[in-house]
C-alpha cells in the first residue's frame, strides 16, 4: 500500500492535472483532448503549502520539492534550519499568513478544538483565487458547507482528500456532488 504523504501527492496531482474529469471523458466513449486539458496545470513554479510539518506533512513538502514547487509551511515548531535550506522551505508563523502565497493548500494537522472547522468562509477566502485544497487529515478539518460553496462559486479550483464528516456520509452529502472534486472514501 502507499504512504498517506504519497497519497496526499497522488491528490495534489490528481486536481491540478484534472484527471477525474479526463478520466470521465475516456471512460465515457469521448476523447476531446482540448477538453480534458482546459483545467490541467503543471504543478513546475506552484505555491504549496502545508498546515504541520510533522511526520506526514514533512513527507509531503519532501515529495513535492522533486517538481520545483516553491515549498510553504506552517507548523507550531519551526523546523531546522537545515531542513528549511534542503527544501527550500517558507515558515509562515500562521496558516492565515501563509493561505495567500499558495496554489496548494495541503493539511495534515490533527483534530482538536483549534483545528474543527479551520478551513472556513473566513479562512478560504485568503487563499488565492483559484487554489486547490487536499485534506487527508480530518474531514471535520473543514466546514463542509463552505468548501462546496468555495468550489461551487470557483474561489477555488478542487477540494481532494478522502476524509468526511461524518463518515461514512450520507447519500445527500455536499461533497459527493460538488463541482471539481477528487474525493474519495478513507483509504489513506
Amino acid at each position: 500500500s502507499i504512504s498517506v504523504s504519497e497519497h496526499v501527492v497522488m491528490q495534489i496531482l490528481a486536481l491540478v492535472r484534472n484527471y477525474m474529469p479526463a478520466y470521465d471523458i475516456a471512460r465515457n466513449g469521448g476523447w476531446n483532448i482540448a477538453d480534458c486539458v482546459s483545467r490541467s496545470y503543471d504543478v513546475e513554479g506552484m505555491h504549496v503549502g502545508t498546515v504541520a510539518s510533522g511526520r506526514i506533512g514533512l513527507a509531503v513538502l519532501r515529495r513535492m520539492q522533486p517538481f520545483d514547487c516553491v515549498l510553504h509551511y506552517t507548523d507550531r515548531h519551526r523546523l531546522p534550519a537545515d531542513v528549511e535550506e534542503e527544501l527550500n522551505l517558507t515558515f509562515h508563523e500562521s496558516a492565515e499568513a501563509m493561505y495567500p502565497h499558495l496554489d496548494v493548500l495541503t493539511v495534515n494537522c490533527p483534530l482538536h478544538p483549534e483545528t474543527e472547522h479551520m478551513l472556513n468562509d473566513d479562512t478560504l477566502a485568503l487563499l488565492k483565487r483559484g487554489a486547490y485544497v487536499v485534506n487527508t487529515a480530518r474531514g471535520k478539518l473543514a466546514d463542509r458547507d463552505a468548501i462546496a460553496r468555495a468550489l461551487e462559486s470557483g474561489h477555488i479550483a478542487g477540494y481532494a482528500g478522502d476524509v468526511w464528516f461524518p463518515q461514512p456520509p450520507p447519500k445527500d452529502h455536499p461533497w459527493r456532488t460538488m463541482p471539481n472534486h477528487a474525493m474519495t472514501p478513507h483509504i489513506s
